[in-house]
């Protein structure tokens, strides 16, 4: 008497692996939309290159002597923070806000990947992007308008966690904040102002010691001033610090709070994110 098996259904690879397929998929999708990726990358280069020739065409320098910064060297760490802020909050914030109203969300839900991989590979295109478009600033910088790169490792160091804490904060608010838009045509119309308004009271276009203090009071509640900052502490001499508010770098505080958004926008977006459009149940 032979004994029948029952087939059984081959199992789904692990969500780290699919995570890792998912974001090539993000990757692709990302980059096809060719004038949203040109807009992200060109943006804080062009800025960077309006602020350090408006203000330094006369040669004008942040300070005296030996100590003098220059403006685009003043200007690049702030340029850095926004171009994190726009590769991870904005674009998620929008990107998801459109995949939903257009049934793409709804339609992945029925399929058996698991939510954690769609998530892992919005954060991994993050991660990706915000390297590309920080690489390319930065050569910009350095080659064009000599600003000098930080030569030793507690420096580059520095980067590395303040660069992956803000993208990761970055990538989860915008995740939670991709519920607020009504639909697909308006996200645009709801994330760009956050962001702007955000830019102009963080120090990315003015420096921060110079703004209103209760400016400076609001910015502090949030994300990029610290990210800001904490680039300054990187591509800024200790020199510097005679220009920042607190008269020091406040790693621990950048730390900190960069922390407390990535939690808050987990637990937000756990509890908000909608695969659906609001008017579909």
């Amino acid at each position: 008497m032979t004994a029948v098996t029952a087939a059984r259904p081959a199992a789904l690879p692990g969500a780290l692996r699919l995570g890792v397929a998912r974001t090539r998929y993000e990757l692709r999708s990302y980059f096809r939309e060719r004038d949203a990726v040109v807009f992200i990358f060109a943006y804080p280069v062009i800025m960077l290159a309006i602020f350090a020739t408006v203000f330094g065409r006369d040669g004008d320098q942040i300070g005296e002597g030996p100590d003098a910064i220059g403006f685009a060297q003043y200007f690049l760490p702030g340029m850095v923070a926004t171009g994190v802020m726009l590769s991870s909050f904005q674009s998620l914030a929008i990107s998801i806000a459109v995949e939903r109203d257009e049934g793409a969300l709804k339609r992945l839900r029925a399929t058996p990947l698991p939510p954690s991989a769609y998530f892992l590979g919005k954060v991994g295109q993050v991660l990706v992007g915000c390297l590309l478009q920080v690489a390319l600033l930065l050569a910009v910088a350095a080659l064009v308008f000599d600003v000098p790169m930080p030569t030793t490792a507690q420096a580059w160091t520095t980067f590395a966690w303040v660069f992956g804490l803000g993208a990761a904060a970055g990538a989860v608010c915008g995740v939670a904040f991709s519920s607020v838009p009504r639909s697909g045509r308006s996200a645009s119309a709801v994330v760009t102002p956050v962001v702007l308004v955000l830019q102009f009271i963080s120090g990315v276009f003015f420096r921060f010691d110079q703004l209103p203090s209760w400016m400076q009071s609001v910015a502090s509640l949030f994300p990029l001033k610290w990210m800001a900052q904490g680039m300054r502490s990187v591509f800024l001499p200790d020199e510097a610090l005679q220009i920042e508010v607190s008269g020091s770098w406040q790693h621990g505080a950048t730390a900190a709070v960069l922390l407390a958004w990535l939690v808050v926008g987990l637990v937000v977006g756990v509890r908000t994110f909608r695969w659906r459009r609001r008017d579909d149940g």
